[in-house]
């Protein structure tokens, strides 16, 4: 018969918590339609990794971004170009490519009109990049 200590026990409870949750999280464009925004990740050199957060929009079940020109720099100076982390709903992927896709562009800044009320205001700035954002498959925590 194994004995189980208290510390013991909770250690197993704990170790297979955290386990079915690093296997529960997956990238489900879909299921974020409603979040306002998510996290993108970058690494500059010489200013380190960067967070900043972004407008997202999901058509036909891909995921894209419209980018500013300070985020435009920040994604185009990073060391691990084409590839940038994401944060969404309390999961983070660490390695998910941004593809330009500009012929989404006219797409994407409807759907971002449509699903922010301030896109009125924002709309009438620069955003020369748009791009999709594709999961690798070292890109699920």
């Amino acid at each position: 018969m194994v004995r189980w200590g208290r510390t013991s026990l909770i250690s197993v409870i704990l170790g297979l918590t955290i386990a079915a949750g690093a296997r529960a999280a997956s990238w489900d464009p879909s299921a974020w339609m409603e979040r306002d925004t998510l996290d993108l990740e970058t690494e500059v050199p010489g200013e380190g990794k960067y967070w900043f957060p972004v407008w997202f929009v999901v058509i036909d079940g891909q995921m894209y971004v419209r980018l500013g020109s300070r985020a435009v720099a920040r994604v185009e100076g990073s060391k691990t170009k084409p590839y940038l982390g994401v944060r969404i709903e309390g999961q983070e992927f660490e390695k998910v490519e941004g593809v330009p896709d500009p012929q989404m562009a006219d797409s994407v800044g409807r759907a971002m009109a449509d699903k922010y009320w301030s896109d009125v205001f924002v709309r009438f700035f620069s955003h020369p990049l748009t791009l999709r954002l594709v999961p690798t498959a070292s890109a699920t925590p």
